[in-house]
């Protein structure tokens, strides 16, 4: 009995190989998935200075609007970087400098929350965005 089970554990061990080196044709064996591809890194100052509106409140009134470099988004093929910007509350009283995570896929921001203090964005590399939104204010503003 024991030298039965033991033949149908080596019989039913090789079942995860017996596809990939099978003698079926090519069209019945089952393929292996690979992972899409990677989006090229998104042009991240552009796209916020275009896009403010997904990361900030209309009535926030961000001023001195930074950007970290894009890192790709481990959840999927998309990326991730970080927006600071100093900005005004509803009643009109300075918050300070408030700094967000923003999820970019398909070269649009999906996604924004803003950050812990164990996030990595604390650690971030900013580069100001000023000379990207004056850039993108003169191209929307031609007829």
């Amino acid at each position: 009995m024991a030298a039965l089970l033991a033949g149908a554990a080596f019989v039913l061990s090789g079942c995860g190989l017996a596809d990939s080196h099978a003698v079926w044709p090519e069209a019945l064996r089952v393929k292996a998935t690979e992972p899409p591809p990677l989006e090229t890194p998104p042009d991240v100052k552009r796209l916020v200075a275009s896009k403010l509106d997904s990361v900030f409140t209309a009535g926030s009134q961000p001023a001195h609007v930074r950007v970290s470099s894009p890192l790709h988004d481990p959840r999927g093929t998309g990326w991730t970087a970080c927006v600071r910007a100093e900005l005004i509350s509803v009643i009109g009283k300075p918050l300070g400098t408030q700094t967000y995570r923003i999820f970019i896929n398909e070269g649009a921001i999906f996604d924004r929350r803003q950050v812990e203090t164990d996030d990595n964005c604390v650690t971030e590399t900013y580069e100001p965005v000023e000379g990207a939104v004056t850039a993108e204010a003169q191209r929307s503003a031609k007829p």
